[in-house]
C-alpha cells in the first residue's frame, strides 16, 4: 500500500497551488483526480464562458499570464490549458483517473481506498472545490417530465436546447449570462430572479474587480465576518467577462425582452408560481452595490489615488416590481428550465466526522478539528476571494505551513 505524507483530493486549482507549496518545503505529498486536470473548465462550462476575473487576477503563484493582456478574460477552454500547463511546470505528483471512494482515520493517518488502490497518508486535504454538484431544489422533482431541465454544467450552446420558450431560475453571473445567451438566439426568456448582487463592469477607469482588491475587499478575513455562514451563501455578482467591458444587469436584460420574475415559490407539473419579491430583491441588490462602491470611494480619498469621478449612471437603482405570477409553461411555450442555482458540496467518501447536517465541511479557515484533515478552494475560506482562482493560491500558501506543522507534532509524537 503505497504512502505519502499528505493526500491532495482533487486536482483543479485549488489543489495544484498546494502542491506546488508543499512541494517549496519538501512535503512528499500526491495529488488525486478523478478525471483529468482542468476537466470542469473543459466539460462543464458552455462554450462561450470567459472567466469573471481579468487574466491579471487568474493566475495561480509561479506562473503569471506574462504574455497575456492583464485586462483581457480567459476562455473557460483556455484556463483548463493553463491548469495543464501549471501542473507540467510545477512538477505536481497528479494521478489522473483516480477516484477516492472512501477516506477514513487510520493508526497513522488516514487510509483511502480508490479505484486504482489504498493509500495511507498522515494528512488529507479535500481541494474538490466549491463548485461540486449543481443544486437543483425539490421543486425540480415536481415538474412535468415534457420539460427538458439542464444545469449550467450541462449546457452548452442554444442550439442544443428543444425548439421553444426557457425558463432559467437563478439571476447571478451564471443565469443572467444564460439568459441573454439564450435569449439572443431568438428563444423566448423567463427569468426567475431571487438574491443577487448588481455591480458595474467598469467603475472609475478600473475593473470591478481590481477596485475592489484595492479596497482590500477581496482579502476581508473569514474571521472577521460577523455572519460567515450568510457571507458564504452570498451569490456571485452579475458580471460577464467580455472584451468590450460591458455590464450585464437585470435592466440591459429587460431592454431586448427577457421578462423578470420574482422568485420560483411553487412547481406542480407544468403550473410554476412565482413569488412577488422582485421590488425587495433588486432593492436589496442595490443596497449592496452601494456599500461596494461607498468602500472603493473611501479608498480613493483616504489614500489619494488618481481616479476618474464616478458616473453618475453608476449608482441609479434599478428596481423591478412583479405581482405574485402563475405560469401555464407549456401553455406559455416554455420547453426548457435552466436550474442556475448554485452548487452544493457532496462528500460522501470522507468517512470523517466533519460534516454538518447539511453535509458541508466544517472548519476554520480550512482547518477541520479532526487532526489532519484540511479543505481547500471554498467559497470564504480564509478571505473573500478564497475561491477565486488566485484567492486559492494565497490561501494554499497559508494552509501549507499548517499542514507541515502538523506533520512535524505527528513525527515528535511517533518518536
Amino acid at each position: 500500500m503505497p504512502e505519502t505524507d499528505v493526500v491532495i483530493v482533487g486536482g483543479g486549482q485549488a489543489g495544484l497551488a498546494l502542491s506546488r507549496s508543499l512541494s517549496l518545503r519538501g512535503i512528499d505529498h500526491v495529488v488525486l483526480e478523478r478525471r483529468r486536470i482542468g476537466e470542469r473548465w473543459q466539460s462543464e462550462r458552455w462554450r462561450s464562458l470567459r472567466l469573471l476575473t481579468t487574466n491579471a487576477m487568474s493566475a495561480l503563484p509561479g506562473l503569471p499570464h506574462e504574455e497575456s493582456d492583464p485586462d483581457a478574460f480567459m476562455p473557460a477552454a483556455a484556463f483548463a490549458a493553463y491548469l495543464q500547463h501549471y501542473a507540467q511546470r510545477m512538477g505536481a505528483p497528479v494521478m489522473s483517473g483516480v477516484e477516492v471512494t472512501k477516506a477514513e482515520p487510520a493508526a497513522r493517518g488516514f487510509r483511502l481506498a480508490t479505484n486504482a488502490g489504498e493509500w495511507c497518508s498522515r494528512a488529507v486535504v479535500v481541494a474538490t472545490g466549491a463548485c461540486d454538484t449543481p443544486y437543483r431544489p425539490p421543486a425540480a422533482g415536481a415538474l412535468a417530465s415534457s420539460i427538458l431541465q439542464v444545469s449550467p454544467s450541462d449546457y452548452w450552446e442554444p442550439d442544443e436546447l428543444p425548439q421553444g420558450g426557457v425558463l432559467v431560475i437563478g439571476a447571478s453571473s451564471s443565469g443572467a449570462q444564460l439568459a441573454e445567451e439564450i435569449h439572443a438566439s431568438g428563444r423566448s426568456v423567463l427569468l426567475a430572479v431571487g438574491d443577487h448582487t448588481r455591480v458595474p463592469r467598469r467603475y472609475r477607469g478600473r475593473d470591478i474587480y481590481a477596485w475592489m482588491e484595492t479596497a482590500g475587499i477581496l482579502d476581508d478575513p473569514a474571521n472577521d465576518s460577523a455572519n460567515l455562514d450568510a457571507a458564504r451563501r452570498q451569490p456571485s455578482l452579475q458580471l460577464v467577462g467580455r472584451p468590450d467591458n460591458r455590464d450585464l444587469d437585470l435592466g440591459i436584460l429587460m431592454v431586448p425582452g427577457v421578462r423578470l420574475v420574482g422568485r420560483l415559490a411553487a412547481i406542480d407539473g407544468a403550473n410554476a408560481e412565482f413569488a412577488g419579491d422582485l421590488e425587495h430583491t433588486t432593492k436589496i441588490s442595490h443596497v449592496r452595490m452601494l456599500r461596494v462602491l461607498d468602500r472603493i470611494d473611501r479608498c480613493i480619498v483616504d489614500h489619494g489615488l488618481e481616479a476618474p469621478a464616478a458616473d453618475p449612471a453608476a449608482r441609479i437603482p434599478f428596481l423591478a416590481a412583479a405581482d405574485p405570477v402563475r405560469l401555464d409553461l407549456q401553455r406559455a411555450g416554455v420547453r426548457t428550465v435552466v436550474w442556475s442555482t448554485g452548487y452544493v458540496r457532496r462528500y460522501p467518501w470522507l468517512k470523517v466526522p466533519v460534516l454538518d447536517s447539511r453535509g458541508e465541511i466544517i472548519h476554520r479557515g480550512g482547518v477541520t478539528a479532526f487532526p489532519g484533515l484540511y479543505a481547500l478552494g471554498l467559497t470564504f475560506l480564509r478571505r473573500r476571494r478564497s475561491s477565486f482562482i488566485d484567492g486559492c493560491g494565497l490561501d494554499a500558501e497559508d494552509l501549507a505551513p499548517l499542514i507541515e506543522a502538523h506533520l512535524s507534532e505527528r513525527a515528535r509524537e511517533a518518536a
